[in-house]
């Protein structure tokens, strides 16, 4: 018998992953903290972290705050033969730890990766066409995902720009919140071009600074994920913005949004991380200010677009 996948996380993500593998054949084996039922043969769900030690595979479909405690748990029975991936949106800590740095320093696993781009939890359930980047210096690690998850209907890229990818996905939470409350504001194509477009330029500074490639940041990652935020595709930062919009507070926004948004504290660490390199992000600055109550929307949007226009 093949070896299972195994999906760490039972939220919606989680179990989309889960339902995303089955179809694509693998059997998978669902870790979540409460007991929970697919209601699927081929998803065999599980709160025993024991267990998991059964696949190769792992993918962490848990929150970047909550990564490093589970991953030093989960560690305990895993070995260095064991992949680890995740598909959070979240970096740690104003220097921008990512993900996998915090999964490779708090388990024995050194084989890790990133899965990232365009992944809404509700498209994956219902099967519809898509596409991700799978990222890893390991060719191993990209081979296992593309397995995992490929087929008919998901078209997986790999990369070994780790840290881009990372970097990438998780800004482009962050703007996807920015757009979700500039929709609320009734603001115009035009203008929400231009706060993805420049939001864009700040990520692909911040990740040039963390020792990234810029041509990450205009593949799927990047601006492939941010096409599919502007289409509007139901992904929760959007609403989370958008609640925030209408004067909800952050905990009332994230109840709204139904999950747990990394962005609503990511902007604060990244304009931090900008001002230690020495370089600008005003719009993740303002961002942060507006997100801790010391900036209204009309004076961050009047601010960003009285700064002097610049060479692209």
């Amino acid at each position: 018998m093949s070896l299972p996948v195994a999906v760490v996380g039972g939220g919606s993500f989680g179990q989309s992953l889960a339902r995303v593998a089955a179809r694509s054949g693998q059997r998978v084996l669902l870790w979540s903290r409460r007991a929970r039922d697919m209601d699927e043969d081929a998803i065999e769900c599980t709160t025993a972290l024991e267990e998991l030690a059964e696949a190769e595979l792992l993918l962490f479909a848990v929150p970047s705050p909550y990564v490093g405690e589970l991953a030093e748990q989960v560690g305990q029975h895993l070995d260095g033969s064991h992949l680890l991936v995740h598909v959070s949106r979240g970096l740690v800590g104003d220097d921008l730890t990512t993900v996998s740095e915090l999964l490779g320093s708090r388990t024995p696993c050194r084989r890790v990766g990133a899965l990232a781009g365009p992944l809404v939890a509700r498209g994956l359930s219902a099967g519809e066409p898509g596409g991700a980047v799978i990222a890893s210096p390991f060719p191993e690690v990209v081979e296992a995902v593309s397995d995992a998850i490929g087929g008919p209907m998901m078209r997986v890229y790999g990369t070994d720009d780790l840290v881009g990818v990372e970097i990438a996905s998780a800004l482009v939470g962050v703007l996807a919140l920015a757009l979700g409350y500039a929709q609320h504001l009734g603001m115009g194509p035009g203008a929400l071009a231009v706060l993805g477009t420049r939001g864009l330029a700040e990520s692909t500074r911040v990740g040039e600074a963390r020792g990234a490639s810029a041509r990450t940041f205009a593949g799927l990652a990047g601006a492939g994920d941010l096409l599919a935020a502007v289409a509007g595709d139901g992904r929760p930062e959007l609403e989370f913005g958008r609640a925030l919009g209408q004067g909800l507070d952050l905990q009332a926004a994230a109840e709204r949004a139904g999950a747990y948004i990394e962005g609503a504290a990511l902007a604060g660490h990244i304009a931090a991380f900008g001002e230690r390199r020495g370089f600008e992000v005003p719009l993740f600055h303002g961002l942060a200010m507006l997100m801790a109550g010391q900036l209204t929307a009309t004076a961050l949007v009047e601010g960003l677009m009285a700064r002097p226009a610049t060479r692209e």
